[in-house]
């Protein structure tokens, strides 16, 4: 028989990694290739880094407490981890400088694409299954 609980942090597992990956490899070349994609001019490759390096964490700790069974903060932390994968296509809001490659159009909707699918999973969660309950129940 399958422990569901057990199972579905292995879903969440698969979508943390697969955001993980994707706004690496995103962030990576949107700070090695800055001038090519739009933004804003405060935009810089420092901040794009840093940015990644700070919100890698919120992720994973987002999912180490839903792993744990405390379940608004792991959703509140995931739901602050998506937004760096669902503003991907806010590239598109800026006026483009350079045509931009197939390659980056790729990275910004796969990132945009897998932060829609943690957002779908947190959405799941919350209120097609109300996983929060169980946390209620226990205490």
């Amino acid at each position: 028989m399958i422990n569901t609980s057990r199972f579905r942090q292995t879903i969440l597992l698969i979508v943390i990694t697969l955001n993980l990956i994707s706004t690496w490899l995103h962030y990576i070349d949107n700070a090695l290739f800055l001038s090519r994609y739009p933004g804003p001019a405060w935009f810089t490759s420092v901040g794009v880094i840093s940015t990644v390096i700070v919100m890698t964490p919120v992720g994973l700790l987002g999912y180490w407490f839903y792993t744990k069974g405390i379940f608004w903060l792991a959703y509140f932390l995931l739901a602050l981890y998506s937004i760096t994968s669902i503003s991907s296509p806010v590239h598109y809001l800026f006026p483009m400088v350079a045509p931009m490659s197939l390659k980056m159009h790729s990275l910004i909707w796969l990132d945009g694409v897998m932060g829609l699918l943690l957002i779908v999973f947190l959405l799941w969660s919350s209120f097609v299954l109300k996983e929060w309950r169980s946390t209620l129940a226990t205490n």
